[in-house]
């Protein structure tokens, strides 16, 4: 992102979210929605991990075993499939759920976004939720990741043999912990300026006002008067 402008309060909107989460694409979208409505604030947004079930294996799962598995009759999942597709449609968001015919484990997706240039891992993060949630694309494969880091920076061939390593693994399990660790459950999760979380999707007016709130907190804290020795 480019610089903050003078005379502009700046603060950092910190992410937690997996990419096979449908409310994470969702609020990703009303993220920039809000931040576009507080322009007298520079907002610069991190990602950070999360995995909304580790328990599927390393190369995944079918989508129906999976959806079987943990949901037990498919059909429970249409009304929040409806609800997602009318909400998506409003943020530009275009939800194809028939089209998802696996489930990844994500840590591999994760550990992609963590070696994008930091200026274009917000890219990285979006073309992995178009190929999951439009395109239907299995996230977890190490070809279809290569190509989109190909897209954002980042040699194929050297992604592909990262990826065949550990490299990572252990960097991306901890912040996933550290998440838990300090109260996220659900996802997404937006921590604005360290000091105010909005869990969910929430409506870009609600994240805008917590934004203006942790900027003006931050910039009445700047101005408290300093104690102990220079």
């Amino acid at each position: 992102m480019d610089a903050p402008q003078a005379g502009r309060p700046s603060l950092v909107v910190d992410v937690v979210s997996d990419v096979v989460c449908p409310w994470c694409y969702l609020g990703k979208r009303r993220l920039a929605a809000a931040i576009a409505m507080v322009p007298e604030v520079e907002a610069t947004v991190r990602w950070h991990p999360f995995q909304l079930d580790p328990s599927v294996p390393a190369g995944g799962m079918s989508r129906e075993e999976y959806v079987r598995r943990k949901f037990g009759d498919p059909r429970r999942l249409d009304a929040a499939h409806a609800r997602l597709v009318a909400f998506g449609r409003a943020e530009g968001v275009d939800y194809r759920f028939e089209r998802i015919t696996r489930s990844p484990n994500t840590i591999d997706a994760h550990r992609m976004v963590r070696w994008t240039e930091v200026e274009r891992q917000e890219e990285a993060v979006e073309a992995l939720f178009r190929a999951y949630f439009t395109e239907g694309r299995d996230v977890g494969d190490h070809a279809v990741l290569a190509e989109i880091g190909a897209a954002v920076g980042l040699d194929p061939a050297t992604t592909r043999r990262r990826l065949a390593t550990e490299e990572s693994v252990a960097a991306v399990s901890s912040e996933i912990e550290e998440a838990y660790r300090i109260g996220v459950n659900a996802v997404p999760c937006f921590i604005i300026g360290g000091r105010y979380a909005v869990m969910g999707a929430e409506a870009p007016a609600t994240i805008a006002k917590a934004i203006r709130t942790a900027a003006a907190a931050a910039a009445e804290a700047s101005q408290l008067p300093r104690t102990g020795t220079a």
